[in-house]
Protein backbone atom coordinates (compact mmCIF):
# COMPACT_ATOMS: atom_id res chain seq x y z
CA UNK A 1 0.00 0.00 0.00
CA UNK A 2 1.38 3.44 -0.92
CA UNK A 3 0.77 6.02 1.79
CA UNK A 4 -0.19 9.59 1.00
CA UNK A 5 2.53 12.10 0.14
CA UNK A 6 2.48 15.85 -0.48
CA UNK A 7 2.04 15.47 -4.24
CA UNK A 8 -1.29 13.69 -3.58
CA UNK A 9 -2.75 16.84 -1.97
CA UNK A 10 -4.71 19.28 -4.12
CA UNK A 11 -5.53 22.81 -2.97
CA UNK A 12 -8.86 24.04 -4.35
CA UNK A 13 -9.81 27.71 -4.14
CA UNK A 14 -13.53 28.18 -4.64
CA UNK A 15 -14.48 31.57 -6.08
CA UNK A 16 -11.41 33.55 -4.93
CA UNK A 17 -11.85 37.27 -5.53
CA UNK A 18 -8.47 38.84 -4.70
CA UNK A 19 -5.60 38.34 -7.15
CA UNK A 20 -3.01 39.10 -4.48
CA UNK A 21 -4.42 36.39 -2.26
CA UNK A 22 -4.17 33.82 -5.04
CA UNK A 23 -0.54 34.77 -5.58
CA UNK A 24 0.18 34.51 -1.85
CA UNK A 25 -1.49 31.06 -1.82
CA UNK A 26 0.92 29.95 -4.57
CA UNK A 27 3.84 31.11 -2.44
CA UNK A 28 2.51 29.37 0.67
CA UNK A 29 2.06 26.15 -1.29
CA UNK A 30 5.54 26.15 -2.81
CA UNK A 31 7.12 26.96 0.57
CA UNK A 32 5.71 23.69 1.87
CA UNK A 33 6.15 21.41 -1.13
CA UNK A 34 2.60 21.54 -2.50
CA UNK A 35 2.18 21.94 -6.25
CA UNK A 36 -1.40 21.12 -7.30
CA UNK A 37 -3.74 24.13 -7.45
CA UNK A 38 -7.28 24.17 -8.79
CA UNK A 39 -9.50 27.22 -9.01
CA UNK A 40 -13.29 27.15 -9.16
CA UNK A 41 -14.91 30.13 -10.82
CA UNK A 42 -17.94 30.65 -13.02
CA UNK A 43 -17.26 31.83 -16.56
CA UNK A 44 -18.45 35.30 -15.66
CA UNK A 45 -15.85 35.39 -12.86
CA UNK A 46 -13.00 33.71 -14.72
CA UNK A 47 -13.18 35.57 -18.04
CA UNK A 48 -12.67 39.28 -18.78
CA UNK A 49 -15.59 41.44 -19.76
CA UNK A 50 -16.40 41.27 -23.44
CA UNK A 51 -14.44 38.06 -24.04
CA UNK A 52 -15.94 34.58 -24.30
CA UNK A 53 -14.32 31.69 -22.49
CA UNK A 54 -13.48 28.68 -24.63
CA UNK A 55 -15.74 25.72 -23.94
CA UNK A 56 -14.48 22.39 -22.63
CA UNK A 57 -15.94 18.98 -21.95
CA UNK A 58 -17.75 18.62 -18.63
CA UNK A 59 -15.37 17.83 -15.81
CA UNK A 60 -12.22 18.89 -17.70
CA UNK A 61 -10.06 21.88 -16.78
CA UNK A 62 -11.00 24.99 -18.73
CA UNK A 63 -8.17 26.97 -20.29
CA UNK A 64 -8.79 30.65 -19.57
CA UNK A 65 -8.00 33.21 -22.31
CA UNK A 66 -4.75 35.20 -22.24
CA UNK A 67 -3.21 32.91 -19.68
CA UNK A 68 -5.45 33.41 -16.66
CA UNK A 69 -7.93 36.20 -17.28
CA UNK A 70 -9.96 38.16 -14.74
CA UNK A 71 -7.10 38.08 -12.28
CA UNK A 72 -4.61 40.92 -12.06
CA UNK A 73 -1.48 39.16 -13.31
CA UNK A 74 0.90 41.84 -12.02
CA UNK A 75 -0.55 41.81 -8.50
CA UNK A 76 -0.77 38.04 -8.46
CA UNK A 77 2.80 37.45 -9.60
CA UNK A 78 4.12 40.09 -7.23
CA UNK A 79 2.64 38.18 -4.28
CA UNK A 80 3.66 34.78 -5.68
CA UNK A 81 7.31 35.93 -5.91
CA UNK A 82 9.17 32.80 -7.09
CA UNK A 83 6.08 30.55 -7.03
CA UNK A 84 4.56 31.72 -10.31
CA UNK A 85 4.95 28.18 -11.65
CA UNK A 86 2.20 27.05 -9.26
CA UNK A 87 -0.12 29.65 -10.82
CA UNK A 88 0.92 28.75 -14.35
CA UNK A 89 0.10 25.10 -13.70
CA UNK A 90 -3.28 25.80 -12.05
CA UNK A 91 -6.41 24.13 -13.43
CA UNK A 92 -9.72 25.95 -13.82
CA UNK A 93 -13.24 24.54 -13.33
CA UNK A 94 -16.76 25.89 -13.35
CA UNK A 95 -17.95 24.02 -10.24
CA UNK A 96 -16.51 22.41 -7.14
CA UNK A 97 -18.12 19.12 -8.19
CA UNK A 98 -16.11 19.15 -11.44
CA UNK A 99 -12.90 20.23 -9.72
CA UNK A 100 -13.13 17.36 -7.23
CA UNK A 101 -14.55 14.58 -9.43
CA UNK A 102 -11.33 12.55 -9.33
CA UNK A 103 -10.71 13.05 -5.60
CA UNK A 104 -11.44 10.35 -3.03
CA UNK A 105 -11.66 12.78 -0.13
CA UNK A 106 -12.78 16.40 0.10
CA UNK A 107 -11.97 18.46 3.17
CA UNK A 108 -13.85 21.72 3.55
CA UNK A 109 -12.27 24.46 5.65
CA UNK A 110 -14.74 26.45 7.76
CA UNK A 111 -14.84 28.15 11.14
CA UNK A 112 -18.63 28.11 11.33
CA UNK A 113 -20.70 25.44 13.02
CA UNK A 114 -24.32 24.42 12.51
CA UNK A 115 -26.71 21.75 11.30
CA UNK A 116 -25.43 21.94 7.71
CA UNK A 117 -21.76 22.56 8.55
CA UNK A 118 -20.63 18.93 9.22
CA UNK A 119 -20.47 16.90 12.41
CA UNK A 120 -16.83 15.85 12.03
CA UNK A 121 -14.11 18.47 12.19
CA UNK A 122 -10.36 18.39 12.77
CA UNK A 123 -7.78 21.08 13.26
CA UNK A 124 -4.86 21.26 10.78
CA UNK A 125 -2.43 19.23 12.91
CA UNK A 126 -4.95 16.45 13.54
CA UNK A 127 -5.93 16.44 9.88
CA UNK A 128 -2.33 16.19 8.63
CA UNK A 129 -1.56 13.28 10.96
CA UNK A 130 -4.72 11.46 9.85
CA UNK A 131 -4.03 12.01 6.15
CA UNK A 132 -0.44 10.81 6.48
CA UNK A 133 -1.63 7.28 7.14
CA UNK A 134 -4.23 7.14 4.36
CA UNK A 135 -3.53 5.41 1.03
CA UNK A 136 -2.45 7.64 -1.81
CA UNK A 137 -3.21 7.19 -5.52
CA UNK A 138 -1.43 4.48 -7.46
CA UNK A 139 0.30 5.19 -10.72
CA UNK A 140 -1.24 4.05 -13.95
CA UNK A 141 1.41 3.42 -16.54
CA UNK A 142 4.84 4.99 -16.10
CA UNK A 143 6.09 4.34 -12.57
CA UNK A 144 8.82 6.88 -13.14
CA UNK A 145 6.25 9.53 -12.29
CA UNK A 146 6.01 8.27 -8.71
CA UNK A 147 8.46 10.83 -7.37
CA UNK A 148 7.43 13.68 -9.62
CA UNK A 149 5.06 16.12 -7.88
CA UNK A 150 4.03 17.68 -11.20
CA UNK A 151 3.35 14.46 -13.12
CA UNK A 152 0.04 14.71 -14.96
CA UNK A 153 -0.71 18.08 -13.38
CA UNK A 154 -1.63 20.16 -16.40
CA UNK A 155 -2.87 17.53 -18.82
CA UNK A 156 -6.25 16.82 -17.22
CA UNK A 157 -7.63 15.34 -14.06
CA UNK A 158 -7.10 11.70 -14.97
CA UNK A 159 -3.70 11.87 -16.65
CA UNK A 160 -1.23 9.35 -15.26
CA UNK A 161 -2.88 8.71 -11.89
CA UNK A 162 -5.97 6.95 -10.62
CA UNK A 163 -8.38 7.92 -7.85
CA UNK A 164 -7.00 8.52 -4.38
CA UNK A 165 -6.22 12.21 -4.34
CA UNK A 166 -7.29 14.39 -1.43
CA UNK A 167 -8.51 17.95 -1.93
CA UNK A 168 -8.39 20.71 0.66
CA UNK A 169 -11.08 23.26 -0.22
CA UNK A 170 -11.02 26.96 0.71
CA UNK A 171 -13.96 29.27 0.11
CA UNK A 172 -14.30 32.86 -1.00
CA UNK A 173 -12.43 35.43 1.12
CA UNK A 174 -15.60 37.19 2.23
CA UNK A 175 -18.23 34.44 2.42
CA UNK A 176 -16.20 31.26 2.87
CA UNK A 177 -17.66 27.97 1.64
CA UNK A 178 -21.36 27.99 0.88
CA UNK A 179 -23.55 25.35 2.55
CA UNK A 180 -23.89 23.34 -0.67
CA UNK A 181 -20.11 23.41 -1.20
CA UNK A 182 -19.44 22.16 2.32
CA UNK A 183 -22.15 19.51 1.86
CA UNK A 184 -20.08 18.16 -1.05
CA UNK A 185 -17.11 17.72 1.29
CA UNK A 186 -16.62 14.63 3.46
CA UNK A 187 -14.94 16.30 6.42
CA UNK A 188 -14.82 19.81 7.84
CA UNK A 189 -11.64 21.30 9.25
CA UNK A 190 -11.10 24.44 11.29
CA UNK A 191 -8.17 26.51 12.50
CA UNK A 192 -8.46 27.31 16.24
CA UNK A 193 -8.33 31.10 16.56
CA UNK A 194 -9.15 33.82 19.05
CA UNK A 195 -12.87 34.54 19.31
CA UNK A 196 -11.98 38.22 19.52
CA UNK A 197 -10.97 38.17 15.85
CA UNK A 198 -11.59 34.79 14.20
CA UNK A 199 -11.26 35.82 10.53
CA UNK A 200 -8.13 34.63 8.71
CA UNK A 201 -6.73 35.82 5.40
CA UNK A 202 -7.10 33.15 2.69
CA UNK A 203 -3.37 32.75 2.09
CA UNK A 204 -2.67 32.65 5.84
CA UNK A 205 -5.18 29.82 6.24
CA UNK A 206 -3.57 27.90 3.36
CA UNK A 207 -0.15 28.48 4.95
CA UNK A 208 -1.26 26.97 8.28
CA UNK A 209 -2.56 23.81 6.60
CA UNK A 210 0.42 23.59 4.23
CA UNK A 211 2.84 23.81 7.16
CA UNK A 212 1.13 20.99 9.08
CA UNK A 213 0.99 18.82 5.95
CA UNK A 214 4.70 19.45 5.33
CA UNK A 215 5.52 18.54 8.94
CA UNK A 216 3.55 15.30 8.62
CA UNK A 217 4.52 14.23 5.08
CA UNK A 218 7.54 16.27 4.01
CA UNK A 219 11.23 15.30 3.96
CA UNK A 220 11.64 15.89 7.70
CA UNK A 221 8.74 13.62 8.64
CA UNK A 222 10.79 10.39 8.53
CA UNK A 223 13.62 12.02 10.49
CA UNK A 224 11.17 12.91 13.25
CA UNK A 225 9.90 9.35 13.52
CA UNK A 226 7.06 9.07 11.02
CA UNK A 227 7.45 6.26 8.50
CA UNK A 228 8.54 7.42 5.03
CA UNK A 229 5.94 6.91 2.33
CA UNK A 230 6.82 3.94 0.13
CA UNK A 231 6.83 4.33 -3.64
CA UNK A 232 3.36 4.00 -5.12
CA UNK A 233 2.96 1.16 -7.59
CA UNK A 234 0.24 -0.14 -9.82
CA UNK A 235 -2.16 -2.34 -7.89
CA UNK A 236 -1.90 -0.37 -4.64
CA UNK A 237 -4.92 0.36 -2.48
CA UNK A 238 -6.87 3.05 -4.34
CA UNK A 239 -9.91 4.56 -2.60
CA UNK A 240 -13.09 5.29 -4.54
CA UNK A 241 -13.25 8.68 -6.21
CA UNK A 242 -15.94 11.15 -5.19
CA UNK A 243 -18.02 10.23 -8.25
CA UNK A 244 -17.74 6.54 -7.39
CA UNK A 245 -18.66 7.22 -3.77
CA UNK A 246 -21.70 9.18 -4.98
CA UNK A 247 -22.77 6.28 -7.21
CA UNK A 248 -22.34 3.76 -4.38
CA UNK A 249 -24.36 5.97 -2.04
CA UNK A 250 -27.15 6.21 -4.62
CA UNK A 251 -27.23 2.42 -5.02
CA UNK A 252 -27.39 1.85 -1.26
CA UNK A 253 -30.12 4.41 -0.64
CA UNK A 254 -32.15 3.14 -3.62
CA UNK A 255 -32.25 -0.31 -2.01
CA UNK A 256 -33.23 1.23 1.30
CA UNK A 257 -35.98 3.15 -0.48
CA UNK A 258 -37.47 -0.07 -1.90
CA UNK A 259 -37.81 -1.26 1.70
CA UNK A 260 -39.82 1.81 2.66
CA UNK A 261 -36.92 3.26 4.60
CA UNK A 262 -37.61 6.86 3.60
CA UNK A 263 -41.24 7.35 4.54
CA UNK A 264 -40.20 10.28 6.70
CA UNK A 265 -37.94 13.29 5.97
CA UNK A 266 -34.19 12.89 6.38
CA UNK A 267 -33.02 11.08 3.25
CA UNK A 268 -30.69 13.85 2.06
CA UNK A 269 -28.95 14.03 5.42
CA UNK A 270 -28.52 10.25 5.52
CA UNK A 271 -27.16 10.22 1.96
CA UNK A 272 -24.48 12.72 3.00
CA UNK A 273 -23.68 10.60 6.06
CA UNK A 274 -23.27 7.41 3.99
CA UNK A 275 -21.17 9.14 1.33
CA UNK A 276 -18.90 10.76 3.92
CA UNK A 277 -18.58 7.44 5.75
CA UNK A 278 -17.54 5.70 2.52
CA UNK A 279 -15.00 8.38 1.67
CA UNK A 280 -13.45 8.56 5.12
CA UNK A 281 -13.18 4.77 5.22
CA UNK A 282 -11.26 4.79 1.94
CA UNK A 283 -13.17 1.88 0.39
CA UNK A 284 -11.64 0.41 -2.76
CA UNK A 285 -13.68 -0.33 -5.90
CA UNK A 286 -13.87 -4.03 -4.98
CA UNK A 287 -14.95 -3.25 -1.42
CA UNK A 288 -17.50 -0.80 -2.80
CA UNK A 289 -19.05 -3.51 -4.97
CA UNK A 290 -19.20 -5.86 -2.00
CA UNK A 291 -20.80 -3.16 0.16
CA UNK A 292 -23.39 -2.43 -2.57
CA UNK A 293 -24.17 -6.12 -3.05
CA UNK A 294 -24.86 -6.58 0.66
CA UNK A 295 -27.65 -4.00 0.52
CA UNK A 296 -28.95 -5.31 -2.80
CA UNK A 297 -29.14 -8.87 -1.44
CA UNK A 298 -30.79 -7.68 1.78
CA UNK A 299 -33.44 -5.86 -0.27
CA UNK A 300 -34.09 -8.92 -2.43
CA UNK A 301 -34.41 -11.21 0.60
CA UNK A 302 -36.74 -8.74 2.28
CA UNK A 303 -38.99 -8.64 -0.78
CA UNK A 304 -39.05 -12.45 -1.00
CA UNK A 305 -40.01 -12.63 2.66
CA UNK A 306 -42.76 -10.04 2.21
CA UNK A 307 -44.13 -11.89 -0.85
CA UNK A 308 -44.15 -15.15 1.11
CA UNK A 309 -46.02 -13.53 3.99
CA UNK A 310 -48.59 -12.12 1.59
CA UNK A 311 -49.07 -15.54 0.02
CA UNK A 312 -49.57 -17.20 3.40
CA UNK A 313 -52.07 -14.56 4.51
CA UNK A 314 -54.21 -15.06 1.40
CA UNK A 315 -53.87 -18.84 1.30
Amino acid sequence: MGLMVLSDIIIILSRPSESGNVGAVCRAMKNMGLSRLRIVASQSEACPQGEACPQSEAGAPRESPDGHASFDEAALRARAVHAADIWEGAEFFDTLAEASADCSLLIGTTRRRGHHRKNVTMDPKELAAWLRDRPGPSLEGNSADAGNPTAGRTTGVTAGRTAGRTALVFGNERTGLEDDELALCNIASHIPVSEAFPSLNLSHAVQVYAYELFQAMGPMASIEGSPPAPEKVKGAWVPLSREQADALTAAVTKNLETLGFYRHPGRAEQERFIRDFISRAGLTEQEGRYFRDIFAKAARLAHVSMDREKGESTG
